[in-house]
């Protein structure tokens, strides 16, 4: 180990107070030494982690010019007045602008012609102002486009306030609704708002409400109830502004319940109920609902029924489901229905005539990539709105036009300080699993790169809730890649990249197969010469951290360091506990611990209760005090437990931020901050 890397023999890291809590289930007994940290409220838990973040500011403190470096190089690369590509919704272009300087979008939009005067809907710069961390939830403009319903949060823990602002007089209305989701949709009257709840303990989304506008919220009707702890709720409006949509949705099922836009103060119509292992979305277009379902299909096919029928028999099929391509999304138009399928890990968008021949798919020309369809509010338009992004290219905005075949590039995310993607390559390589399947790995690193074994490699990984790692671009990676860093993402088994299988083979009693595969990727770069365990990373976040804290449990050998972000770490205690936010919402993802089988299971993995004495990679451990997915006391846990077992002298760091909650700070230019901290710390280890 460098210089760098040695803990000045100044500081002692701080040891959390034992206070053993007895935890038992199915007969088997648990002893807890660190409990008592799950009260943020407990002035001894503020002064531990407040001790942990000085600890960590000292031990990095050498590295300060470098973190700074890094940030302000980071920063440096985006294009601080900046603008979105404007979309037309009704009468008006619609768009977001950032100013040089500020952290926060100013929301615009011109009515007619691009060329008109700017109306400034809401600058959060200003609403930001006071707050230490400030987010909009969600922002939505009524029927008639003069008012807008916009929700914020100050504190992180996704709780907000919606507010109302009358555009015509820039006035703020009276209307105010706290503690909600901030997900809510307009009715056609111009002054109903539909709106959902969340449980004030558990933060499950469980309640729609309709808010008439300039009456008192406390006379807000409760329009639907959740009782199943398993679903949480959201409502949305079609793209035909026709109808309000109220979806229920848990890990296997779904259910649609639906009112006429029109008729806002009407019952509730159940579209299909609900069915174990029954998925499906819906959308609206002309005298029919379209489905996306997995009934009798398990990468899912599209269905379309007429209004008036929406159960099962009357349901006819548009797509068929097929074997190795999971369909993932639709967009209808009134000539079109384009299509977002996934093959072999990447996305191709399918654009399909109603009429005639000319069924295609775009091409993109690169082997790691993504691409997704984008705003696209107006049925009546040949041209389709979608994003592309790839390792080495930056975030672009094309539209395209269905009948033509020709593309336009609108816009590419500008990256300054002379970046040229030429000077760097991305591959995609494929490694065995323990069983044998074959797990895509994306890489990105400059030119010139040699597979000798010495280079220094990130390797980043979540695989979980089926939800897909892509290979997109980033700027501030650029960092890594420009002092030597390969960059690689792992597409395991609990996402959803290779089809819905690849998910449900990395989920419950399969979930194991998340962290082999994880490790046979680090395995197989170091097999190919990218890299070697003295120079091997790892990283993730969640659900990606728990990943880390079970690999770092496997196969601590295979990692100089990993970095942990808000992890998931105590997954059986928090399982058990449905009083916890999202615990009962993901039976159905990990398990559910009341069932011995579920409990030993989960029991063999979780990393806080496998912690074991012995040598473990460097580790930066991160997490918020208002986390309210993955609570802090998690990672807390998990530091405290492996600074009293673990045999090794390398480094163990927790950051917890004291003001902001699970995705970190807010600000454009600020969340860098931490990234730029993070690669500080991969960087000094890097060292020699």
């Amino acid at each position: 180990m460098s210089d760098t890397q040695e803990v000045p023999t100044s500081l002692t890291p701080p040891i959390a107070q034992v206070k053993p809590e007895t935890l038992e289930k199915h007969g088997h007994v648990r002893t807890d030494p660190y409990y008592w940290l799950n009260d943020r409220e407990n002035s001894e838990v503020i002064s531990y982690l407040t001790a942990e973040n000085e600890y960590t500011e000292g031990v990095m403190a050498s590295r300060k010019p470098l973190e700074e470096e890094l940030f302000e190089e980071i920063k440096g690369r985006m294009k601080q007045t900046d603008l979105s590509v404007p979309y037309k919704l009704d009468d008006y272009y619609y768009y977001s602008r950032f100013e040089e300087g500020k952290e926060y979008p100013i929301f615009c939009r011109k009515r007619d012609s691009l060329e008109a005067d700017e109306h400034i809907i809401l600058d959060a710069n200003v609403l930001a102002e006071g707050h230490e961390y400030f987010s909009i939830g969600g922002m939505t403009i009524s029927f008639e486009q003069n008012l807008l319903a916009y929700a914020t949060d100050t504190q992180g823990r996704r709780i907000y306030t919606i507010e109302f602002k009358n555009l015509d007089t820039g006035e703020l209305l009276g209307d105010t609704i706290t503690g909600v989701t901030g997900n809510m949709a307009w009715a056609n009257d111009n002054r109903t708002l539909f709106y959902s709840t969340q449980d004030p303990t558990t933060l499950r989304s469980h309640q729609i409400c309709r808010h008439l506008l300039g009456e008192d919220p406390s006379a807000d009707v409760l329009v639907y109830d959740e009782k199943d702890e398993t679903f949480s709720v959201a409502v949305f409006k079609t793209k035909s502004k026709r109808y309000v949509m109220i979806g229920a949705h848990q890990t296997v099922s779904s259910e649609y319940r639906y009112v006429e836009a029109d008729q806002p103060a009407e019952a509730l119509k159940v579209f299909l109920p609900r069915a174990r292992d029954h998925e499906y979305d819906v959308e609206h277009y002309q005298d029919a609902f379209y489905i996306r379902t997995n009934w009798q299909a398990k990468n899912f096919r599209v269905m379309k029924t007429p209004i008036d029928q929406t159960d099962q028999p009357h349901w006819e099929e548009v797509i068929a489901h097929r074997d190795d391509v999971l369909l993932e999304s639709f967009e209808l138009f009134r000539d079109y229905l384009v299509v977002e399928e996934r093959k072999q890990g990447l996305v191709n968008i399918r654009v399909m005539p109603w009429i005639g021949e000319g069924d295609h798919y775009l091409d993109f020309g690169e082997p790691t990539y993504l691409a997704g369809v984008g705003e696209n509010p107006d049925f009546n338009t040949p041209l389709l709105r979608f994003g592309y992004t790839s390792m080495t290219t930056p975030n672009s905005v094309f539209e395209y036009n269905m009948e033509t075949h020709e593309k336009v590039l609108l816009k590419q995310e500008e990256v300054l300080g002379g970046f040229d993607h030429e000077k760097y390559r991305t591959e995609r390589v494929w490694a065995a699993a323990k069983d044998g399947a074959q797990v895509p790995i994306s890489l990105v690193y400059q030119k010139g790169c040699t597979k000798d074994g010495n280079n220094p490699l990130l390797l980043y990984g979540y695989g979980s809730y089926g939800a897909c790692m892509d290979a997109t671009f980033s700027s501030a990676r650029l960092s890594l890649l420009d002092r030597g860093f390969v960059f690689a993402i792992a597409h395991i088994r609990g996402g959803e990249e290779l089809g819905r299988q690849w998910y449900e083979d990395g989920k419950l009693l399969q979930k194991r197969n998340t962290f082999t595969d994880f490790i046979a990727c680090a395995e197989h770069l170091i097999e190919q010469g990218y890299t070697n365990p003295e120079k091997l990373f790892a990283m993730g976040g969640s659900a990606g951290g728990l990943l880390m804290g079970a690999v770092v449990n496997l196969r601590p050998d295979l990692f100089k360091g990993a970095v942990a972000q808000v992890p998931f770490v105590d997954v059986i205690t928090t399982m058990l506990d449905p009083n916890i936010p999202l615990t009962t919402g993901e039976y159905d993802e990990w398990g559910d611990p009341n069932d011995k089988k579920a409990y030993e299971y989960i029991l063999s993995y979780s990393p806080y209760d496998n912690v074991e004495a012995k040598a473990y990679p460097h580790l930066l451990v991160t997490t918020g005090l208002h986390d309210s997915q993955v609570q802090y006391w998690e990672p807390a846990k998990w530091v405290a437990k492996l600074r009293t077992m673990k045999t090794d002298k390398n480094r163990l760091l927790l950051k917890t931020n004291m003001d902001a909650g699970h995705g970190g700070v807010s600000g454009r230019f600020r969340r860098f901050k931490e990234l730029a901290f993070i690669y500080t710390f991969l960087l000094d280890l890097v060292e020699t």
